[in-house]
C-alpha cells in the first residue's frame, strides 16, 4: 500500500486543542523523546490501568508443519502466529465476506494480529506464495471468537501498532497523562503533542513500499512520518493509557478523487470535550486525523463524515 503525497493536495483536518488542566509540551519535548522512566500521575486524578499485552505464547501454541498458532488471546482480541518458510507468506482473517491479508513473517518471528471484526465465527489461514502473485493455502483453521468486550482489540498491541510496556511512546504518553483527570484531557494531550512535534515527511510518502508497517518509538525518535506512522503512533500511545484506539486506513475524498490514508477513532466513556471545529459527544468512536492536525490547515470541510471511507480497521 502506498500513501503519496497525502498532504499536498488536502486542506482539511480534525484538530484536537488541549483542554484546560492538562496542557501538552511543545516542539522542544519531541527533539529529546521520552524519558526512560516513567514520572508520578500525582499531579492529575487520572489512573492509568495495568498494561495490556498481546503476545505470543510459545507454551500455548499449537504446531501443524511449519506453522505455529497461539489462540489463547482470542477472548482479548488478538490470535499470534509464526511460521517458517523460503517463500513469501500472507495471513488472512476471515470473518463471513469480510478477509484481511496481512505478511507474516517466514522467519519464525511470532507475530500478533488483531481481531478487530468483533465476535464471530473466524476463518485463519496462511498462504504460501506459489509464483508472481498467486498463492496457496498451507495452513487453515476455524475458530469461534468470543471477546471480553468490543475495545479488546484496541486496547493492545498487534503488527500495525506494535508497542511493549517499556517502549518510549509509552513513557511518552505516561508523562502527557501525568497531569490529567480525564480520558478526554488525556486524548487531547496525546494529540496536541503529535500535531506539535511529529511533522510529515514527504521524501518517504514517495518512496514507501507495498507491506511497510510503522515503528511508533521510530517516528516518536525521527520527529517524522507518513500517516499510518501518525495513526500508529496515536494508537500506540492511547492504547497504553487504557483508551480504546482503532487505527483505520481507507481513502479521503479530494475534489473528486479518492486519496489513500491512515486515521484514528477513539472511544471516551464518561464525558464529551470540545475540538476546535467538533463537539465530541460521550459513548461513541470520535475519528481524529492527526495527520492534517500536523498540517495546520482549514478543519470545516471534514465535518462531513461522507468524506471518509474505512477499508480497514486495525
Amino acid at each position: 500500500m502506498k500513501y503519496q503525497g497525502i498532504l499536498r493536495p488536502i486542506c482539511v483536518l480534525l484538530i484536537l486543542a488541549a483542554l484546560t488542566g492538562c496542557a501538552a509540551p511543545g516542539a522542544e519535548a519531541a527533539q529529546t523523546g521520552a524519558d526512560t522512566t516513567p514520572p508520578s500521575n500525582a499531579a492529575g486524578s487520572y489512573e492509568i490501568p495495568p498494561f495490556l499485552d498481546a503476545a505470543f505464547d510459545p507454551g500455548a501454541a499449537e504446531t501443524q508443519g511449519t506453522v505455529r498458532a497461539d489462540f489463547s488471546g482470542l477472548e482479548k482480541g488478538f490470535i499470534a502466529m509464526e511460521a517458517t518458510s523460503d517463500k513469501r507468506l500472507k495471513f488472512q482473517v476471515i470473518l463471513d465476506d469480510i478477509k484481511y491479508n496481512y505478511d507474516l513473517p517466514g522467519d519464525g518471528t511470532p507475530t500478533v494480529f488483531p481481531l478487530s471484526l468483533g465476535s464471530g465465527s473466524y476463518t485463519f489461514r496462511v498462504m504460501e506464495n506459489a509464483a508472481d502473485s498467486q498463492y496457496i493455502c498451507i495452513w487453515k483453521e476455524t475458530r469461534e471468537v468470543r471477546l471480553a468486550d468490543e475495545f479488546q482489540p484496541f486496547l493492545r498491541p498487534s503488527q500495525m501498532s506494535a508497542y511493549s510496556e517499556s517502549a518510549q511512546c509509552v513513557l511518552k504518553a505516561r508523562e502527557l497523562a501525568a497531569s490529567c483527570d480525564t480520558d478526554a484531557e488525556v486524548a487531547s494531550a496525546v494529540y496536541a503533542y503529535l500535531s506539535d512535534t511529529i511533522r510529515y515527511d514527504y521524501p518517504k510518502a514517495d518512496t514507501v513500499q507495498s507491506g511497510y508497517l510503522p515503528d511508533p518509538d521510530e517516528t516518536l525518535r525521527t520527529g517524522k512520518g507518513i500517516c499510518f506512522d501518525y495513526a500508529s503512533l496515536a494508537a500506540a500511545m492511547l492504547r497504553s493509557l487504557g483508551i480504546p484506539c482503532k487505527l483505520i486506513v481507507g481513502y479521503v475524498q479530494n475534489g473528486g478523487s479518492e486519496l489513500y490514508h491512515a486515521w484514528n477513532s477513539f472511544y471516551l466513556k464518561d464525558q464529551g470535550w470540545v475540538t476546535v471545529e467538533i463537539k465530541v459527544k460521550p459513548n461513541i468512536w470520535q475519528r481524529v486525523d492527526i495527520t492534517f492536525a500536523a498540517a495546520g490547515v482549514d478543519t470545516k470541510s471534514l465535518t462531513d463524515d461522507s468524506l471518509y471511507t474505512t477499508r480497514y480497521t486495525y
